[in-house]
This record gives C-alpha cells, structure tokens and sequence, in this order.
C-alpha cells in the first residue's frame, strides 16, 4: 500500500474518507491508532464502527495501533456515530474514533475522531497533525501497551435522548415508518420505541454492509420511493429514513412527500427558541433566509456558519448556541454536547407534532411556498475554483450581497444562490432559493447548471 499516498487523498477537511482498499486501509488504520496515541496521549479512547463490510477489520487494526501506542481502548461495537459521540462525552473517555463512511457508496470507508467531551477533530485541530506524524513515520511504540474491553453504552444513550424529550406520555399515538437503510439506526430504535406511544414501522431494519436496496443515502431521490411507498401503504403520520450511521435523519410527511432538510432546521428553530427564547442558532450558507426569518421572528440570533460538522460544533461552542442545523440533515444541539443526532432530531418533530396537532405537512407548507428552494444540485467538475470564479464574474456585478463563507453565496432582491466544492467528494454543490417565486428559482437553477457546464443559456 502507498502509505503516503493514501494519507495525502483520504485526510478531508473533517474527517479521514475514501475508497477502500487504495485510500483508506489497514496500513492507515494502524498508522492512525499510533498517531493519535502520540499526539494526545489519550488515557482511554473509545471506539465503534457501522455496518460496512471492511469496518470491522478496520476497526479491530485501529484498536491494536492505538494499544501498542499506549492508549486504553473501549469497543462499543457496531454503533451509530452519535452513540460514539454519547459514550465519550457521558463516560469521560479522552477521545473516540468511529470508524464509518455515513452515506458514501459501499467500496467507501473513513474515520470520524475525537477528543474528550467529543470535541471533533478536523483539520485545523488535530486531523492533519495526525497526517504529518503518518508521513514523517513519527508514530513511536509505547514501552507498555493498553488494555482492550468490550463495553455497551447504548441504554444510557437511549435514556439520555428520553430526558431531553421529557414527558413521553404527551406524545401521540402516531403510526411511524422507520427506514435503517441497512444502516445501524434501527439498533437504539428498537430500545426506544419501549419508551415511546407510536407504532415504528421498520423497513430494511437488519445491518448489512452490502446494502442491497443501495447505500443508506436519502438524499438521492432513487433512494426515497420505499419509504414514500410505506408511508402510503400503513397510513403513517410521518416517514424516517437514515443514513449508514444515521447521524442524518430525513423526513417524510403523511402523504410521502420528502421534505427538505432546510425546512427541517427551520422547524426545529422555532420549536427550540419557544422554550429558549432569545438564544442562538446556527444555519450554513447553502439556503438561508428561511431560517433566518424564523429565528429573528422568534427573538434568536441566527449565525452563518460553514458547512461541516466539525466546524458547526466548535462555532456550537464558541458561540454557547442552543442549536445549529445544516440543510444536508445534521442538527446539532447543545444538551447532545453540541454534536449531532439524527435520533434526538426526529424525536422532537414528534413531540411538536403531537403538541400541536398538526401534521408536517402543515407545520411545513407554508414556509416551503415562501422560500422555495432547489434541493442540492451536484456536478462533476474538473476545476472547481474555475467554476466558481466564473460565476463571480457573471453574478457578482448585481449581486446585492456576497459571501465566501463557504464557497460563493450571492444575494439579489428575489433569489439567492450558494455555489461551493465539496468537502467530501470531487464536486461542486449549488442550492438556489427566490422569494415565493418557484419558476424563477427553476429558472435561475438551470441557468447556473449550464453555465457551469459551458453551455451559458443566460439571458444578457
């Protein structure tokens, strides 16, 4: 294996990602167990892993780095990331390496880190220390190795997103289609629904890294027809589906519509700021103005932050913010250490829905007509900064505002656009919203999409 290689393409800007076995192997989960053994001499590190196929073997080459770099090491087992996240913060370990792709495609695998009281680690705070020390082979044994057990935390996570909830017996009796994807999400569901007055009805609840219905991502529209479809058949009030390490939770209303997540964390902002009103709230660049009129409706603060769980939860941080939500579906909250929880985030949509009666579509509709947006739309691009300053060029002269906190946001009296490269993946993204206008959000979507592709179809 091209150990330099691999640790130059599969170190992102928040997590380590890439295809097994030419970007991320067991050279590198070893390599990566000494590293962050010698960079922060953790006491005790926890580990977990989803359901792929080279998971576990990664997991089990980390554990043995990190205990001849004379870490301690609790395995948790097949997890989701935030239960990873839960044992850290709640059980004082010193760090925490999940070992997971989330949505990426099958032959992909990564590692999501770490440090006590699960503050993540991304590039500008340890991730591409551990990097220089893999390259430079800095990566010493320690003189006496750790110890290794197995330990299961998942009840007490279970009852933590209970306490954040409160009272149960308000909620309604509810018929929930709950789709795992073949992720690990129906590993806490079926310890919650103990817990909980509404019928869960599970589709593809088994764990299988092969993931034969396609890999666990519902933002794909191809991916979302077998929810769609079993919320129609059982009636439901509401339809889940999660990604692989179901960080992620994505919403369906009552009649199978997919709803996006950018009215998602407009919701959760209105129904967090009711009982903390005038606290902060987070929102990345991509679609904005919904929730920044919900939130200043409401008496909050709404922050722009860049897009990525690693930099949402250090600004969560800075800023003591109640919450913080990104339109891919993460949604950070302070009582959760300020990370993100794809469980705690569905629960309470349940809970508002069953104070207010309403279903989600309602509670939705009309802030879906007064900003409608255009989903994420990706393309494949050799030279992304190209593309980018070729939309400055053409936009920039009537934009009425710009911003490069993440890519190239710019603002024009009725519609507003957010063009940035992924973090993640050899892409860029576009979301384009207007004011109540959706033929002009179409419009000015396909019109960037083939500028983009050199086929500039703009009026002049």
């Amino acid at each position: 294996m091209n150990t330099t290689g691999t640790a130059l393409s599969a170190f992102k800007a928040y997590d380590i990602r890439g295809r097994v076995p030419g970007e991320v192997n067991l050279e590198l989960a070893r390599k990566l167990g000494l590293a962050f053994a010698a960079e922060f001499a953790p006491r005790e590190v926890c580990i977990g892993r989803d359901a792929r196929l080279s998971s576990r073997d990664l997991s089990l080459v980390l554990e043995n780095g990190l205990l001849d770099g004379g870490a301690d090491v609790t395995d948790i087992g097949l997890c989701g990331t935030e239960e990873l996240y839960h044992a850290v913060f709640s059980q004082g370990f010193d760090g925490g390496i999940m070992v997971t792709a989330s949505h990426n495609p099958k032959d992909w695998n990564g590692f999501k880190l770490v440090r006590g009281g699960a503050r993540p680690l991304s590039g500008e705070s340890g991730l591409f220390a551990l990097r220089e020390r893999i390259l430079a082979g800095d990566l010493p044994l320690a003189a006496r190795p750790g110890r290794r057990r197995k330990k299961d935390f998942r009840s007490a996570y279970v009852r933590h997103l209970m306490s954040l909830l409160g009272d149960a017996g308000s909620l309604a009796h509810l018929t929930i289609v709950a789709d795992a994807g073949n992720g690990c999400a129906w590993l806490p569901l079926r310890e919650l629904r103990e817990y909980l007055p509404c019928v869960l009805v599970p589709l593809r609840r088994e764990p299988d890294g092969n993931f034969p219905h396609g890999v666990p991502n519902p933002l794909l529209p191809e991916n979302r027809q077998t929810t769609r479809a079993a919320v129609l058949e059982h009636g439901a009030g509401l339809g889940l589906a999660w990604d692989g390490d179901f960080d992620r939770c994505f919403f369906f209303d009552e009649e199978g519509n997919f709803v996006e997540g950018y009215y998602m964390v407009g919701l959760l902002a209105a129904a967090l700021l009711a009982r903390h009103p005038g606290e902060t709230i987070l929102h990345d660049p991509r679609l904005t103005w919904n929730t920044r009129e919900i939130v200043e409706e409401a008496g909050g603060i709404a922050l722009e932050t860049r897009t990525g769980h690693a930099f949402f939860k250090d600004r969560m941080r800075t800023e003591g913010a109640l919450y913080g939500g990104e339109m891919s579906a993460h949604h950070y909250f302070r009582d959760f250490a300020c990370c993100d929880s794809g469980m705690l985030a569905w629960l309470l949509v349940y809970q508002l829905m069953s104070r207010t009666g309403k279903p989600l579509s309602q509670l939705v509709g009309e802030r879906m007509r007064r900003y409608p947006a255009s989903g994420e739309r990706n393309c494949s691009l050799d030279d992304p900064a190209a593309a980018l300053l070729l939309a400055r060029e053409k936009y920039a002269p009537q934009a009425l505002r710009i911003s490069c906190v993440d890519g190239v946001s710019m603002e024009f009296a009725d519609w507003r656009f957010n063009l940035r490269p992924s973090n993640t993946e050899p892409l860029v993204r576009l979301n384009v919203e207007s004011r109540g206008d959706e033929p002009l959000m179409r419009r000015k979507t396909e019109e960037i999409l083939a500028l983009l592709a050199g086929g500039d179809s703009a009026s002049r």
